[in-house]
């Protein structure tokens, strides 16, 4: 990582806790609390699961929890009163304890997590209702703008990019742009370019490879590839089998640049991540013992 990414206002508040980006690589934790969920298939459904859950990736080191009501796949619409119902009780019993985003692309489901403690809303369709960016300028809270094509909750058929970073880069930076204007502050804002999010195998892949490109445009970047189809498709490897794929995409990410990881599997990722600090000088050891005693070392 020599000379580093470029990363404006690398020091970052969520919930009154305050993370350096230009020495931390942070992880967003997925609590779910959906039927159908892609990975976990509704596991995280309760209320007390969904609470637990987040709970736990808090104690494995998670530093954000990302609490979804609605999946991104395509499929019937949810009443906004019925995502909102599902979200805000898991937003009101974490965010006393860790930061809490909310995944939605409704204004009013943003606007009823960010009064119930939320400090992050994770838009994965980019600012597509431009009212999102009001709600989250009027909440003094954070946004992730996430890049992809379709409306939401509907298939985007076989996608086409020209080229997948400079097409990732512009959109990212006009929606970027549009969240300023409206009065969104710049330390607010994170972008993810959206790995699998409208992209075949082969566009996240690349998204990958060149993931270091996006950091010209400043700013935390975000990477969500855990458990992703980009992932099992690569490796001929089912949902529950990508684990070691997830964590060589997030590292392969994190080196290049990113800054907030968002992932299933909190223990493993955070492990490898406190590796990269470590290894960069960020981070002291957890302890030291091998080759520091006169004797009993090898």
């Amino acid at each position: 990582m020599t000379g580093g990414p470029r990363i404006d206002h690398p020091v970052r508040t969520f919930g009154g806790r305050t993370i350096d980006f230009s020495r931390r690589i942070a992880v967003m934790a997925i609590v779910n609390r959906t039927p159908d969920s892609f990975y976990d298939r509704g596991a995280t459904f309760a209320l007390d699961a969904a609470v637990q859950a987040g709970r736990d990736a808090a104690a494995a080191g998670a530093e954000i929890i990302d609490v979804g009501g609605v999946p991104f796949a395509p499929g019937a619409p949810l009443p906004i009163d019925d995502e909102i119902a599902r979200v805000v009780p898991v937003v009101e019993a974490l965010a006393p304890y860790i930061a809490v985003s909310v995944d939605t692309f409704h204004p009013e489901v943003a606007r009823a997590a960010i009064d119930a403690g939320a400090s992050i809303v994770n838009d994965t369709t980019g600012l597509r209702d431009p009212r999102m960016a009001d709600v989250v300028a009027a909440g003094d809270a954070t946004v992730v703008i996430a890049h992809s094509l379709a409306a939401p909750r509907t298939q985007h058929p076989l996608p086409h990019y020209d080229d997948v970073i400079g097409d990732v880069a512009g959109f990212l930076e006009s929606r970027r742009d549009l969240a300023l204007e409206r009065g969104v502050r710049p330390d607010r804002i994170i972008l993810d370019p959206g790995h699998d999010l409208n992209k075949n195998t082969l566009h996240s892949l690349e998204l990958t490879r060149r993931f270091g490109e996006l950091t010209q445009l400043g700013g935390v970047l975000l990477a969500a590839v855990s458990n992703k189809d980009f992932i099992g498709e690569s490796l001929d490897r089912e949902r529950a089998e990508r684990l070691s794929g997830s964590i060589a995409a997030a590292v392969y990410c994190a080196v290049q640049g990113a800054r907030i990881i968002r992932a299933h599997n909190v223990r493993e990722t955070v492990d490898a991540l406190r590796m990269i600090e470590a290894i960069e000088g960020w981070r002291e050891p957890a302890y030291l013992l091998h080759n520091t005693r006169p004797e009993g070392n090898s």
